[in-house]
């Protein structure tokens, strides 16, 4: 293939993307996206794969041109993006039909503001309708529609604008896993075919399998800030067989770096040795996997009783019924205080994991705070800061507005609520929500 051409298929680029919002009171900015530079080509599908936090839908609306980047640039069809990206449609998580309009009329909508006058709107409407099956129920309202039916018509709304390029933004999250595998094996079925109305798909997915199933090329990115790690083609005939050993090696690889966001993504699929993570110079800026000891304790248990004291991480997923976004973050969790290991998409038990999933309810507590004291140095600082008041108390806010130097609110909330809950199980401090104060605990009297 020569220069030309290849310049010719790639109908999106990004080059040298970055995205970042101001942190609160005129503290910095946050970086939610940093120099991303990427290609969607011609002919195929491509998955922005990634964990809560890299900004895969950030960096979809702005290559849709809903939002402009803070620095580099996006050509499309060959041409600078300015304002919304007219070669491409979307399909987003919710529905978002008009509830007062028919079927046909929610899948006019785009090609009335275009100005396509009403013959041609309803030929190419009925097309699109019948193209996602929903053929019969044209003058349906979408209060009569389940909620398969519901995505189906945002397929047909997308699908009758004839972008060059389909964006998907987790499609199928918002349905029950029956709905969403028919919906997604259908949408495959006509790209496959080759009667799907665009000539390229990016779908943005935090679901591994919905990833290597639907896509040819795999983006994984990292988080804070969102990042490319790298890419990985999916070397499989059309439609990807679920049950061949390759399909299952690319999930099980993607698992592997997913749960080691350090290691090198690699194109042959095949997990590069740990890396130590670096340590951030604030401990405030450390990020704590949003997950309740409850819930480490918990994954913990199950594990323990494989044999072993080892587990498939998909395996695991499918048996739990969580998507990767509940399940990885029990995962860090247990990997960050030293109880599991993560490789070649199998998490194994430590010594001191299998010790805290079998002892005590004390005895476990015990090694749990041992753990937070020796990995967790956000809560070690939280505890110093209580022991250095006359009162051995300290207010939320203090501690909040350490974490707004590093986060945005939302985040900084959630992690302080993290720091909070391992804090407590580990008998480091106490919080009382009503004052919204950290206290170190009461010592125990001694016959007590």
């Amino acid at each position: 293939m020569t220069a030309t051409s290849t310049a010719t298929d790639r109908l999106i680029m990004t080059e040298q993307v970055c995205k970042s919002f101001p942190l609160p009171e005129g503290k910095g900015e946050f970086t939610v996206l940093q120099d991303i530079n990427l290609s969607v080509k011609s002919g195929e599908v491509l998955a922005l794969l990634g964990r809560s936090g890299s900004g895969k839908s950030t960096l979809l609306r702005i290559m849709a041109g809903l939002i402009p980047p803070s620095k580099g640039q996006v050509v499309s069809n060959g041409k600078r993006l300015n304002g919304s990206n007219k070669d491409v449609s979307m399909v987003f998580q919710s529905f978002a039909l008009l509830p007062w309009l028919t079927v046909q009329e929610n899948v006019e909508v785009g090609l009335e503001a275009q100005g396509v006058e009403r013959k041609e709107r309803r030929q190419r409407a009925l097309k699109a309708i019948d193209l996602v099956g929903l053929d019969g129920f044209e003058s349906a309202y979408p209060k009569e529609l389940s909620g398969g039916m519901r995505q189906r018509v945002g397929f047909a709304r997308a699908f009758v604008m004839e972008p060059k390029v389909l964006f998907m933004d987790e499609p199928f999250s918002a349905l029950d896993v029956l709905t969403s595998e028919n919906l997604r094996g259908e949408i495959d079925d006509l790209w496959n075919a080759g009667t799907f109305p665009s000539r390229s798909i990016v779908i943005v997915t935090h679901n591994i399998e919905e990833a290597v199933f639907l896509a040819d090329r795999v983006i994984i990115l990292g988080a804070n800030p969102g990042r490319i790690r790298g890419e990985l083609m999916i070397d499989l005939p059309r439609s990807h067989d679920r049950n061949s050993d390759r399909f299952k090696t690319l999930v099980d690889y993607i698992y592997t770096v997913m749960t080691n966001p350090d290691v090198e993504v690699t194109s042959g699929a095949v997990a590069s040795p740990k890396v130590a993570p670096s340590v951030p110079r604030s401990p405030y800026a450390q990020v704590l996997p949003h997950a309740r000891s409850g819930g480490i304790s918990g994954l913990l248990e199950l594990i323990v009783d494989q044999p072993e004291g080892t587990d498939d991480i998909p395996r695991l997923a499918e048996r739990l019924q969580l998507e990767v976004d509940d399940l990885l973050p029990i995962l860090d969790a247990a990997v960050m205080l030293g109880f599991a290991e993560v490789f070649q998409g199998d998490v194994h038990l430590t010594e001191i994991g299998r010790d805290f999933a079998t002892t005590t309810i004390l005895r476990s507590k015990d090694l749990f705070r041992q753990q937070v004291l020796e990995h967790v140095p956000m809560i070690v600082s939280m505890v110093k800061t209580l022991q250095e008041k006359q009162d051995g108390s300290m207010r939320e806010d203090f501690f909040l507005d350490l974490l707004d130097e590093h986060f945005p609110r939302e985040v900084a909330v959630r992690q302080f609520a993290t720091a909070v809950d391992w804090g407590r199980y580990a008998e480091l401090f106490e919080f009382d929500a009503s004052e919204d104060r950290l206290y170190l605990p009461e010592p125990v009297a001694a016959g007590e």
